[in-house]
């Protein structure tokens, strides 16, 4: 019976130890994209006006130029801000789930690496949402199956021009693009 026991106890601690293990994949994804770094951006902006579900971008962000103006060598990162009031809305209507609001406006990376290449970072919006309850998980449900939405290129259509963030009107704060949320 005791070695029963101590059997079950192992063999939680190893599933659990796995899953801490396994949990930084699964949160989050990273592809190698087929194009340079704006054309990356402007494909991905051009699916995400183009999804439908209420999607409009938010933002344009270049993280690396804080560090490369404080005279660290980067490689450059842009990170795409897109938001749904469909799916949005839900959510911060919801005293219990608000704090999610976080999350908002969903952020997908686009950046080389060393190697020369460019890739592609999301979280895995799924995922995070089944962590959250039936509101959340449902309503990030969508938002998975639309962002994969946002990441298919047909290379074989010539590359749209990258939207440029526009000046934030008096009283706005931060590089926008239109859309918020």
């Amino acid at each position: 019976m005791l070695k029963a026991l101590a059997g079950f106890v192992v063999g939680i601690v190893v599933v659990a130890l796995a899953g801490w293990m396994m949990m930084p994949r699964l949160m989050f994804s990273e592809r190698v994209s087929p194009f340079g770094m704006e054309e990356t951006v402007a494909r991905i902006q051009h699916n995400i006006q183009n999804t439908g579900n209420g999607w409009a971008l938010s933002g344009l962000r270049n993280p690396a130029r804080a560090v490369q103006s404080d005279g660290g060598n980067v490689l450059p990162v842009l990170m795409i801000e897109a938001c749904s009031t469909d799916y949005s809305k839900p959510i911060l209507k919801e005293d219990t789930v608000r704090f999610l609001s976080i999350l908002m406006p969903c952020k997908i990376s686009v950046y080389k690496k060393n190697d020369g290449k460019v890739y592609i970072g999301t979280m895995n919006a799924g995922l995070m949402g089944q962590m959250f309850g039936p509101l959340v998980g449902e309503v990030m449900g969508k938002v998975a199956i639309d962002q994969k939405k946002f990441l298919e290129f047909d290379p074989s259509t010539p590359a749209p021009p990258m939207i440029l963030p526009t000046a934030p009107a008096a009283g706005g704060g931060g590089q926008s693009s239109g859309g918020g949320c």
